[in-house]
């Protein structure tokens, strides 16, 4: 995924915009990566320490803390193959230990359910990077 993401992004300045979407290159960039921080580090919890509840969270509110908009496409690049890294580790000990989460509006979400659905955002955000791009 880092791989694609970057070649994609190539020739971007990490600020590229579409009219239709709130974010830029480089925001989407670095929603990818804290998702994928996040659910790595739930998953951690759960085998880990045997934490199974999570809560939800708001990716909008995440992105005013974080300024995502003003995040450098460099920095956000250099962090998702750093949160790609984890993420898979943490994936693999969970598939490996069973872990079973429950989200506190998705229920009860395997470790397998979490890495289909990191990894579909993951996709599904790289086609928003490719309409900003071909907006341009």
């Amino acid at each position: 995924m880092p791989d694609a993401y970057a070649k994609r992004l190539a020739d971007a300045t990490g600020q590229e915009r579409h009219p239709d979407l709130t974010w830029t290159t480089a925001a989407y960039v670095s929603h990818v990566t804290d998702n994928l921080r996040t659910w790595a580090e739930r998953l951690a919890g759960g085998y880990l320490a045997g934490v199974s509840e999570v809560p939800g969270y708001d990716p909008d509110l995440l992105s005013q803390a974080r300024h995502y908009n003003k995040i450098s496409l460099a920095g956000a690049l250099w962090s998702l193959r750093w949160a790609v890294d984890g993420w898979a580790e943490s994936v693999e000990t969970a598939l490996a230990s069973c872990v079973v989460l429950q989200h506190a509006t998705r229920g009860a979400q395997r470790a397998e359910d979490v890495a289909r659905n990191n990894a579909h955002d993951a996709h599904h955000h790289l086609w928003d990077i490719d309409r900003i791009l071909s907006a341009e």
